[in-house]
């Protein structure tokens, strides 16, 4: 992180398009699971889903969040990551790139 960047709600967004769901091979932005990102001088709080509450690679996700954003944050912010299921995560939640890689189409 150079000292021009804010550390706001699209810079969070794009650290966490370095987040890959393993069992897809696609992002965790692009995929849907990232509800809310919120920052502050302070913290970083990010509101998640997973795919489904039994999905295997949750924990692998979560670690991976935790060190593309201390790799990239300055130590003094404190990162909480909410992890809820409500609502539930659809595919509709997907952007058209990750729809398209799976061939789904929104319905009319």
């Amino acid at each position: 992180m150079t000292a021009a960047q804010t550390i706001d709600e699209a810079f969070i967004r794009t650290l966490l398009r370095a987040v890959i769901d393993p069992e897809v091979g696609i992002n965790i932005v692009d995929l849907g699971l990232i509800y809310a990102v919120e920052t502050s001088p302070e913290r970083v709080f990010i509101r998640m889903t997973m795919t489904s509450p039994a999905c295997p690679m949750g924990d692998l996700i979560m670690d991976d969040i935790d060190r593309v954003l201390d790799e990239a944050l300055p130590a003094h912010i404190r990162v909480d990551v909410e992890l809820v299921w409500d609502p539930p995560w659809t595919p509709e939640r997907m952007e058209g790139g990750a729809r398209s890689h799976f061939g789904w189409t929104p319905e009319p």
